[in-house]
């Protein structure tokens, strides 16, 4: 008995052995774990991050050159429109005001002299100088006859034709200045343009003194601000950015390949990234018309109705869209299908022993997981790609 212990029979029964078990497991099959289709909702969404932005910037900033005399906001402020934003020294400017005033009350002063004085006075003349006129006629006419009957030579003849001559000027004169006072005459269009142009003048001198006050041309938030009391600012130099009040939105830049899943009117929720427990509601309304080559995406905006106190312009955030929902749907995970993201995925179910090889189309895709719209059955046994079983090869399910 002694030779069956030698080592060469022992080797030789230990090869018999491990052929018997290996026939034995292929009989059997490769034990593999599988995963079970599964029926649930499922959500597909994208995902992409973006900035937060506002319906417009302003830039405000003086248009004269002067000396801040104080500055009434902070950055972060939100303000009204009309509100003032900073103060600009005004004593010039507001000399001129006074200057433009005065002038107005001159030229008010004339208008008003013109119709109480100088229209009744040239009214009077004119009859006083109808009257000489008259006078001066008949005078001539009873020179004429003496000189004609002899008792007057041609000298009384002559003075009194001057004395008619004058007296016709002096009408004419009368009725000419007459006519200038009287409302269209040139004299009251004259004191009018006056009045008119003192009156634009005092309307300039009131702006280019309220230009001293910088003030916020639209509700909106400070963003900026570029002064402090005592500086000395010039003409354009914008010293406020204001973000205007007005609907907040989201600005996402989404991979090109998304873009058949995206429409309007699509819900989302937006997470900021300072603040990543507190995500809020969205609503998909713009894409672009075009795709921007160099990036490969296209750009989107959400419309945020709700806006949380901490959102803040520029402010980065994540987005996750959602572009389709299945109350009621075959799940498989993502990991679990073979070419996923090809034009004809497929899987291994798990069918009589073997590792049978299936296509299937898929639908939704949410995060890991895929919907199964044909090929498979709930409940199918699917063996995992990772296991690294091959189409046909005997299988066998194990817990």
């Amino acid at each position: 008995m002694k030779h069956l212990l030698r080592p060469a029979y022992l080797l030789s029964a230990l090869v018999v052995l491990g052929v018997a078990v290996g026939l034995l497991r292929v009989l059997a099959g490769e034990p593999v774990t599988v995963v079970p289709v599964r029926e649930g909702p499922l959500l597909e969404t994208v995902v992409a991050t973006g900035r937060v932005i506002t319906p417009a910037r302003i830039g405000v900033g003086p248009v004269f050159t002067a000396t801040v005399t104080r500055v009434q906001v902070e950055e972060g402020d939100r303000v009204r429109a009309g509100q003032p934003l900073a103060t600009l020294d005004a004593g010039e400017r507001r000399a001129a005001l006074d200057q433009a005033v005065k002038a107005l009350q001159e030229a008010d002063a004339r208008v008003e002299q013109l119709e109480r004085v100088g229209r009744p006075v040239a009214d009077q003349a004119l009859v006083q100088a109808e009257a000489a006129l008259e006078l001066a006629s008949k005078e001539f006419e009873r020179t004429r006859r003496l000189v004609e009957a002899g008792f007057y030579n041609q000298a009384q003849l002559d003075l009194a034709r001057r004395n008619l001559d004058n007296a016709r000027a002096g009408r004419e004169a009368a009725a000419a200045q007459a006519r200038s006072n009287q409302a269209g005459g040139a004299d009251s269009r004259l004191a009018l343009a006056r009045q008119a142009q003192a009156r634009a003048a005092l309307d300039l001198a009131r702006a280019r003194l309220n230009d001293t006050v910088l003030r916020a041309p639209v509700d909106g938030v400070l963003l900026r601000k570029a002064v402090e009391p005592g500086d000395v600012v010039t003409q354009g130099k914008v010293l406020f950015e204001l973000a205007a009040a007005g609907e907040t939105q989201i600005e996402l830049l989404i991979d090109e390949k998304n873009l058949g899943r995206l429409r309007p009117g699509q819900r989302a929720q937006v997470v900021a990234d300072a603040y990543p427990g507190q995500p809020f509601p969205a609503e998909l309304f713009f894409i672009a018309p075009a795709v921007d080559a160099q990036k490969g995406s296209v750009e989107v905006k959400l419309r945020v109705s709700r806006v949380p106190d901490f959102v803040k312009p520029d402010m980065t955030v994540s987005a996750e869209i959602e572009v389709g929902r299945r109350a009621r749907a075959l799940i498989l995970p993502s990991a679990a299908v073979h070419d996923v993201a090809g034009a004809q995925p497929w899987v291994l179910v798990a069918e009589a022993g073997r590792a049978v090889r299936r296509p299937v189309q898929l639908g939704l895709r949410g995060t890991g997981q895929v919907e199964v719209v044909q090929g498979l059955s709930a409940g199918a046994p699917v063996i995992p790609p990772a296991s690294g079983i091959r189409p046909g090869q005997r299988v066998r399910i194990v817990e």
